[in-house]
């Protein structure tokens, strides 16, 4: 393995409206850092996985279920949820534009591949909690990657998200007995704990070991209903 094969390369880079964002190849990964902050890679795709699996198990089998994804990312997500057809509509928000390119004409559309042409996809380019707050739409899952986990937000202003008044605005875009979906770079029970004060049932957490550290986490819930 050689030295160049070892060191990141810069694919693209952009100030976006949030900050820097930019795109890495680093050997075979592609990687996207925001603000210095080390966000996801396309090494493994396990956990975001399951964070579309693990939402439509709890729906009990409901037919055609509508997902918003939040957060594109390097499109794991979004690809495993095109990829199964039980799913109905697949709505994707994300607030930076130079990620939508890079997964529409990009290096990223090698890992989103067709999942963008699906006739049941919608990406929006708009920032979650503006979304959740103007919309008047209605979803059976909420499936949010949009940050490191509740405690380890990209911007500050991502905070509000897991706080009491942002899961009051998730719980508002979720059909009764809807399920939301948060992914976690760890476990978190005090999330667990604000999860169940802002009203959810049947909340829990699956696990996804990691070759090092603490494992990945998914914490689930339902609204009500």
């Amino acid at each position: 393995m050689t030295a160049a094969y070892d060191s990141p390369v810069v694919l693209d880079r952009h100030d976006g409206p949030y900050g820097e964002v930019v795109l890495r190849r680093h050997g075979a990964l592609l990687q996207i850092i925001a603000n210095g902050c080390f966000l996801m890679d396309t090494s493994d795709g396990r956990s975001e996985r399951l964070l579309i699996d693990a939402a439509y198990d709890a729906l009990d089998g409901r037919p055609q279920p509508k997902v918003l994804i939040g957060g594109l990312g390097v499109g794991f997500s979004l690809a495993h949820a095109a990829a199964d057809p039980r799913w109905g509509r697949i709505t994707v928000v994300e607030r930076e534009p130079a990620v939508v390119g890079w997964h529409r004409d990009g290096p990223l559309a090698e890992v989103s591949g067709g999942a963008l042409g699906d006739p049941r996809t919608e990406v929006v380019e708009d920032d979650l909690m503006a979304f959740v707050h103007e919309t008047s739409d209605t979803f059976d899952a909420l499936c949010l990657d949009i940050d490191n986990g509740p405690g380890w937000t990209v911007t500050d202003d991502n905070h509000s998200l897991y706080a009491p008044a942002g899961l009051a605005a998730c719980t508002k875009v979720l059909r009764p007995g809807g399920v939301l979906a948060v992914w976690s770079a760890e476990p978190s029970p005090e999330f667990e704990g604000t999860l169940r004060n802002a009203g959810f049932r049947q909340v829990r957490t699956e696990e996804v070991p990691v070759a090092r550290g603490v494992p990945d986490a998914v914490h689930l819930a339902v609204r009500p209903g």
